[in-house]
């Protein structure tokens, strides 16, 4: 069963990991489209949040605190639920569409991050890992 623990922790975390090398490899890209959508900083929130997923989502994969990336997973996905796939304000019935999947998504990932910060702050075992928990939520 460890094997299997740390794959899902290793899957769950590849999504942060390949989004957060994609913030750090193409900035301007992501810093036009932050713009659009009226983030505050678009260019320092893009490279701090890519430096978030990218380290929570390694932090996940390896086991290495991964209560404290996790919890910074979920604190990316909640403001980026809202800010980024804000569904309500599109009028095109196919981007609505496309930004309610999004936001569901981000709020379900969202969720799965804060589960895993509780279960491994509380001790659960998560399988192979390199350090154990950060937080002690016990």
């Amino acid at each position: 069963m460890n094997a299997v623990l740390a794959i899902g922790r290793v899957l769950f975390a590849l999504i942060f990991i390949t989004s957060g090398i994609g913030h750090l490899t193409k900035v301007e890209a992501m810093t036009g489209y932050a713009k659009y959508k009226k983030v505050p900083a678009a260019k320092l929130s893009v490279v701090v949040s890519g430096l978030m997923i990218l380290v929570g989502g390694i932090y996940v994969a390896l086991g290495i605190y991964a209560d404290l990336g996790a919890l910074l997973i979920a604190i990316f996905l909640i403001p980026t639920a809202i800010m980024m796939h804000n569904f309500w304000t599109e009028t095109d019935a196919t981007a609505k569409m496309n930004a309610q999947t999004g936001f569901f998504k981000d709020i379900a990932l969202a969720g799965a991050a804060l589960m895993i910060f509780v279960f491994i702050g509380r001790g659960a075992d998560i399988g192979w890992h390199i350090t154990n928990a950060f937080f002690n939520l016990k």
